[in-house]
């Protein structure tokens, strides 16, 4: 597909990377000449140096021949006037990147009254997948599929777990639950496994199950499952005001720490239900004294990637909570996963997966449409869920019979509203929801699970 980027910034860079790497062709705009030169050179892709709500730039850069203009700069109403231009000027999909809380309640509206196809907010993003981590404080990660009723979920196999030997084909009749070990990650190598693989001390796992069988395995394992009661939040920005309001919601109590008095007086105006408080989130002795030993979370989400290791490794040290650090800029994930910290929030990774997906849904809106999309285990496999629309070389043929690629696990099938855990005897149908885990990239038809004759 022809893409158009308008904004070389963080997102708009790491998204350049993604669907560059998946053979589209992309043009990014920014009016920043070493920014655009450095995204052309980085990506082998083209630049325009420019203000990418101009007509005569969005021309130069291809407009009229694009598929897509994804318009991510930092200001909400320039990326909304980008793609009311690009409408008018070709006949491509528009993205826009909305951040504003004031925007976010009207998002429908406009969508409806501009006729975009998707208005991502990273800063709600982010958010939200915080708040499904506390939800479930021994994950590292969690992925939901099937509108939230089938979940993925990361986590470490310590040893005092003693799950060590336990062979992934016993699991459930050992542990009495139907829950499906779908990606593995053992010293630095990803591994797609096969029943007879036996779990490890220190691998790091990708399980998907229905909530209650996760939670029946946790509670078999010795594990609890219960959601945060408390959580402290280290910085007063916009991701803090969207993870406030729904950790609120789940009746969780509320601290947030904000160095600026202006903007505690702002929170404590949004967030009459959280306990604000103004002073210096990296001084140890504030954070003690605010029950940093006590709270059950620590997340810190302050503008400096280095500072918000630091302080979730400092709640290490100090408490028994589970840490989340926001990282925006530091692309070492690999060193940063090993640090002793329970999870790491990437904004810019997650809007760029949310617009991969839906790249890869345009492309194929015929055959089977792919939903749901996650860069997993550091980038090294996909968790994709596909809906099948038609008939083709996978359907009414049981699994077991179809030559899949290798390192590709079928995982779940959701048909009639019934979900279950893909079996050899299970065959594929018209209107079904599929799940797939694979090393493979750029699977965007239910096909490419086939091998290539």
């Amino acid at each position: 597909m022809n893409i158009i980027i308008v904004g070389a910034g963080k997102v708009g860079t790491t998204i350049a990377e993604q669907l560059s790497s998946e053979n589209h062709n992309i043009t990014i705009i920014d009016l920043n000449q070493k920014k655009v030169e450095e995204a052309a050179e980085d990506f082998d892709i083209l630049g325009v140096v420019g203000n990418g709500a101009s007509y005569q730039v969005q021309m130069e850069a291809g407009v009229k021949d694009a598929d897509l203009l994804i318009a991510v700069t930092g200001a909400d109403e320039l990326n909304l006037l980008c793609c009311l231009i690009a409408k008018k000027a070709g006949k491509c999909q528009t993205v826009a990147r909305v951040r504003n809380p004031m925007y976010s309640r009207e998002v429908n509206f406009i969508k409806r009254q501009m006729g975009l196809s998707v208005v991502i907010n990273p800063e709600l993003t982010a958010a939200l997948e915080i708040s499904k981590l506390l939800r479930l404080p021994y994950a590292k990660k969690v992925d939901t599929f099937a509108r939230g009723r089938v979940e993925m979920i990361k986590f470490r196999i310590h040893p005092e777990l003693h799950v060590g030997g336990l062979k992934i084909s016993d699991i459930p009749q050992k542990m009495k639950c139907d829950v499906m070990i779908c990606a593995i990650e053992r010293k630095g190598q990803v591994i797609i496994p096969g029943g007879d693989v036996a779990l490890e001390d220190n691998d790091l796992v990708s399980m998907m199950a229905v909530p209650k069988e996760t939670a029946r395995f946790f509670k078999k394992i010795g594990i609890k499952t219960h959601q945060v009661k408390s959580t402290l939040i280290v910085g007063g920005g916009t991701i803090a005001y969207y993870l406030a309001k729904q950790l609120l919601e789940m009746r969780v109590e509320v601290r947030i720490i904000e160095q600026r008095k202006e903007r505690c007086e702002e929170l404590s105006e949004l967030l009459p239900e959280a306990t604000i408080l103004q002073g210096d989130g990296t001084d140890k002795e504030l954070l003690l004294e605010e029950g940093l030993k006590h709270t059950e979370a620590f997340v810190a989400l302050t503008n400096m990637d280095e500072e918000n290791l630091m302080l979730a490794m400092l709640a290490r040290k100090y408490s028994d909570a589970k840490q989340i650090a926001k990282v925006n800029r530091i692309h070492f994930e690999e060193v940063i996963d090993d640090l002793d910290i329970d999870s790491v929030i990437y904004p810019k990774n997650l809007t760029a997966d949310h617009i991969t997906r839906y790249t890869r849904a345009m492309q194929n809106s015929m055959g089977s449409n792919v939903e749901t999309l996650y860069k997993i285990l550091d980038g090294k496999a996909e968790a994709l869920e596909f809906v099948i629309r038609e008939e083709s070389k996978v359907t009414g043929y049981p699994l077991a019979e179809l030559r899949l690629k290798d390192n590709l696990l079928v995982c779940y099938i959701s048909r009639n509203g019934q979900l279950k855990i893909a079996r050899g005897q299970d065959d594929l149908r018209v209107g079904d929801s599929v799940i797939v885990v694979t090393t493979h990239k750029g699977l965007d038809d239910i096909t490419d699970i086939l091998e290539r004759a």
